[in-house]
């Protein structure tokens, strides 16, 4: 019997984590909220409750004889959680409130990377007062991105010219989150490629995982309201239109960023994943989160060749010396979702045709309940099919072949990872 693992979370994110534990030999005991059909056939034990609930949480893992914990939805870092279990004596390899900061308080990110002069950083500023705000847009004459300062969901940003398409629009949107924050953070748009960069760290040491490009867009060719997630490639060799020194400028500035948390008190265990940009000028950061990305974390995991256990238990005991591999393959994700989502979605009920599944297909579940073969969707994304092959738009064609193993009513976004979709990438790829 493998060691106790606890781990909090219940959509695909956690579900391929999940996995990659029990692969890794560890025993499996979770606390969803969901009942999610694959985490459930994987653990020892499981609770189904509010993952915010860190109480019944705490005293699940304590009475299970849990001896190391992950915890993967963002709001669950924000609550009491890893205190308490680190308290109970458990170990932990995930970031505690004040580490996790990093996240939950763009306004704190921003000010950390300029008290420290980290690279990468865009111009900001924090209004709090409607009137100012007001007269700083319209006396400004730049473009945006408008923020809340805490956690979104990958939904609450709006970048005037895209989103927003009048100064009106911007005004009243800002407005209406200082009226619910008391502060909106607005952010000078920046254009290029984005990409995200997650790293394994245990404050110190920093292990990347392949570079992911995810698209939030609802529908094709990236139109439509941003979502948490439609889905996301990587490539065999790092992103083709995503220049190498970029990638590297960007691990030199997550590095910073950790280092600069450790000197401020708050080190930083756990995984973390910056949401870089690509510019002309190199790259910036867009964000910087406290947890594995959703869906990117699905690619790099699908890849993963090394004990995530292992690398666990290094992180939580600020001992990640080990050598972390992925296999050397791109992938393409994309998600089953039910239709009108980003709007007004539809729930229903998908059958899986499980046994028809090539080798080179993974599918994990997200936010359903039910059983292998059959999930009642909720009003959130649903299944994320996973292609593994040699080239991007080859792992496309994986997934788009196997669709006929997803029976409902759902939709999901065909062009991501497509050839078509590549070549117009790489018409843009700057040099």
């Amino acid at each position: 019997m493998g060691t106790k693992v606890l781990l909090v979370g219940s959509g695909g994110r956690e579900d391929a984590v999940a996995r990659c534990l029990v692969r890794s030999g560890a025993s499996l005991y979770s606390a969803i909220k969901n009942r999610n059909p694959s985490i459930i056939s994987l653990s020892k034990e499981h609770i189904v409750c509010e993952e915010t609930d860190f109480k019944r949480i705490q005293r699940f893992a304590v009475e299970k004889g849990v001896e190391l914990a992950f915890i993967g939805p963002d709001p669950v870092l924000e609550t009491e959680l890893v205190e308490r279990l680190v308290s109970s004596g458990i170990a932990v390899a995930s970031p505690d409130r004040k580490a996790a900061r990093i996240e939950t308080s763009k306004e704190f990110m921003r000010d950390l990377m300029t008290r420290y002069s980290i690279p990468g950083n865009i111009p900001s500023i924090v209004f709090r007062s409607v009137t100012e705000l007001k007269g700083f847009l319209k006396k400004s004459g730049k473009e945006y991105a408008i923020k809340p300062i805490g956690l979104t969901g990958g939904k609450g940003v709006k970048v005037m010219g895209d989103q927003v398409g009048t100064m009106e629009e911007a005004v009243d949107y800002a407005s209406s989150i200082i009226g619910r924050d008391g502060r909106v953070l607005l952010e000078e748009r920046v254009t290029g490629e984005e990409f995200s960069l997650q790293v394994f760290t245990d404050g110190t040491h920093v292990k990347p995982m392949p570079v992911v490009q995810d698209f939030k867009r609802a529908y094709e060719n990236d139109a439509g309201p941003n979502t948490g997630g439609m889905g996301s490639i990587s490539g065999a060799d790092g992103l083709p239109f995503i220049r190498k020194s970029s990638v590297e400028k960007a691990l030199n500035i997550t590095s910073m960023i950790i280092d600069a948390l450790k000197k401020e008190g708050s080190p930083f265990r756990g995984v973390l994943y910056g949401q870089f940009m690509d510019t002309e000028n190199g790259p910036v950061v867009i964000e910087i989160n406290s947890r594995f990305a959703d869906p990117e974390s699905m690619n790099v995991l699908s890849l993963m060749k090394s004990s995530i256990y292992d690398i666990f238990y290094e992180i939580a005991n600020g001992n990640l010396h080990m050598n972390v591999e992925f296999e050397k393959k791109a992938t393409v994700l994309k998600y089953i979702v039910p239709r009108g989502y980003g709007t007004k979605p539809e729930t229903g009920v998908l059958t899986i045709e499980r046994k028809s599944m090539p080798h080179n297909l993974r599918l994990y579940y997200a936010a359903v309940s039910g059983t292998l073969e059959r999930v009642e969707m909720s009003t959130s994304r649903s299944l994320a099919m996973v292609g593994i092959a040699d080239t991007i738009p080859q792992a496309s064609d994986i997934v788009e072949e196997n669709l006929h193993i997803i029976n409902g009513n759902y939709y999901v976004r065909h062009d991501i990872g497509s050839g078509e979709m590549m070549e117009r990438k790489a018409s843009r790829t700057l040099v």
